[in-house]
């Protein structure tokens, strides 16, 4: 694996500090592993990318 995909530069303002009051407004970044396509969901969709045998830790 080559590590150096993960070092980018993330504003520290973007960062979040607290969870949200509502959280069912956190965010969910979907990566397509075939063509690469970046979708943006909320986090309760997660539910909707499992197959059975999936494990969330």
């Amino acid at each position: 694996m080559n590590v150096d995909a993960y070092d980018f530069h993330l504003p520290e303002e973007l960062i979040a500090q607290t969870p949200l009051s509502d959280r069912s407004s956190s965010r969910l970044l979907l990566v397509n592993k075939e063509d690469g396509e970046l979708a943006h969901r909320h986090f309760t969709d997660i539910i909707n990318y499992f197959r059975p045998g999936d494990t969330l830790v």
